[in-house]
């Protein structure tokens, strides 16, 4: 928003609601031009402020999630104080973050939580469009496992890094996203005090952050959509899936004959003939340009991280990160949880009698309920016993515990005009076949978005 659209109103009118829009990797703030326009429509300068962040464009969201959080923080302090000066000072704050910018949102709001803003300014909604909020290590088994996540983590720069939660965040000795989701973390504190906390995540073909990540669960009970009966929610049927009970197995169905499945896989290889060709001679040059790109733009994002490690006024944001005296306990946990995931597979086996609760028996994270065997503690934290549970690590299965715990109002949704479901989401691009992503944001302006 221009400084001239903010000081054109009589101050007495003024609103006291800032919403702030977060765009996600490789992103720009036309990405949430949709969204900042439907939520003026819905609600006027007078009623709602809406800052749409602009400092982490582009190439600029290789350096990290840190980095763009106080980027961000930055941004939103600048505009509170100018606010404050002209006489409308901010009493409600709104996030949305799209993607990656999700988890920059969720590290930024815990800065303006340390720094006491939250004191004098009521946190109101905080949303999430297809954010990877256990990050994006793909639950694969054997070497399939450690080739693409090595491979792809390292090609991201800082972000690669922690979206692979292979990175070491400052002197804690684990992950970003592991802090991030630390009950005694000041990003948890700030979440915890919004009164919404809202998420929306597509159930198929979102390349970039799927379904597990997306919701914060150790399922996916959408891999094969012809196994499953979906129910969508009224009014908004068929895009947004029923809160309340979303999916569930089908009735056994007749077993097809072998010949019969033979016949109709061996033509879908044949049809796809074409293709295949077509990637074998494409993906080995695409692979050494991207590895090039991917080189450039990590040299230039530790040049640019390094000059904001430099920049005044950041010893602000290097406040403590935990809130607890649990800090070496934290540590120890997080190495052992290290040492033991460093195998995966795609799904863990099922167990032989009763699935737990949703939650451990010691809900509060005390000693015993980190000391569960490795296996329980997964097995705890799965949220559908009719799917199996995917071979996340250990550190995802407590992002999801804690998570879960602060509480979360989760939305499905299905998009079928699109493959790229990832962009329609938030309808990223004006373009007839994003249709369905209206649909979500509607849903999220008139049931979700408290004003």
């Amino acid at each position: 928003m221009e400084e001239s659209e903010r000081t054109s109103i009589d101050p007495k009118r003024r609103a006291d609601h800032l919403c702030v829009l977060v765009h996600g990797f490789w992103g720009n703030p036309t990405h949430l031009e949709y969204l900042a326009k439907t939520l003026r429509e819905k609600h006027p300068e007078d009623k709602l402020n809406i800052l749409v962040a602009k400092s982490n464009t582009g190439t600029y969201t290789y350096d990290g999630i840190e980095t763009g959080g106080e980027r961000v923080t930055q941004e939103v302090e600048t505009l509170l104080e100018e606010l404050e000066r002209d006489g409308a000072p901010v009493a409600k704050l709104s996030v949305v973050g799209y993607s990656l910018g999700g988890l920059i949102a969720r590290y930024a709001i815990g800065l303006l939580y340390s720094k006491g803003y939250f004191e004098k300014i009521q946190p109101v909604n905080f949303t999430t469009f297809a954010s990877p909020h256990l990050g994006i290590r793909t639950p694969l088994w054997g070497y399939h496992n450690h080739l693409w996540n090595a491979f792809a983590s390292r090609t991201l720069s800082s972000s690669g890094r922690q979206l692979f939660t292979i990175d070491t965040f400052r002197d804690t000795k684990r992950p970003i996203l592991s802090v991030l989701a630390d009950p005694d973390s000041i990003f948890m504190r700030a979440l915890s005090l919004f009164r919404n906390r809202i998420l929306y995540a597509n159930i198929t073909n979102d390349r970039s952050v799927p379904y597990y990540t997306g919701s914060i669960t150790a399922t996916d009970p959408f891999v094969d959509l012809d196994a499953v009966d979906i129910r969508y929610l009224d009014n908004y049927s068929p895009i947004i899936l029923n809160s309340e009970n979303p999916v569930s197995p089908k009735a056994s169905q007749e077993v097809v004959p072998f010949y019969t499945r033979l016949a109709a896989n061996s033509q879908n290889i044949l049809t796809r003939v074409p293709l295949y060709t077509a990637l074998a001679a494409l993906i080995p040059l695409a692979t050494v340009v991207w590895t090039i790109n991917s080189g450039v733009q990590s040299f230039r994002s530790n040049q640019r991280i390094q000059l904001h490690e430099q920049g005044e006024g950041l010893n602000s944001y290097r406040i403590p990160l935990l809130m607890s005296g649990n800090t070496a306990k934290s540590t120890l946990s997080g190495a052992f949880r290290r040492v033991n995931s460093a195998h995966g597979h795609d799904y863990l086996p099922e167990s032989d009698g009763e699935e737990s609760s949703e939650t451990p028996p010691n809900a509060s994270g005390e000693e015993d309920a980190a000391a569960m065997p490795n296996l329980e503690l997964k097995r705890t934290t799965s949220r559908k016993a009719d799917f199996p549970t995917l071979a996340l690590s250990d550190q995802q299965f407590e992002m999801i515990r804690n998570l879960d715990n602060v509480g979360w109002k989760k939305y499905l949704v299905h998009i079928r005009k699109h493959r790229h479901t990832h962009a329609a989401i938030i309808v990223r691009i004006p373009k007839p076949s994003f249709d369905e992503g209206k649909v979500v944001v509607r849903h999220w302006l008139d049931e979700e978005f408290e004003i």
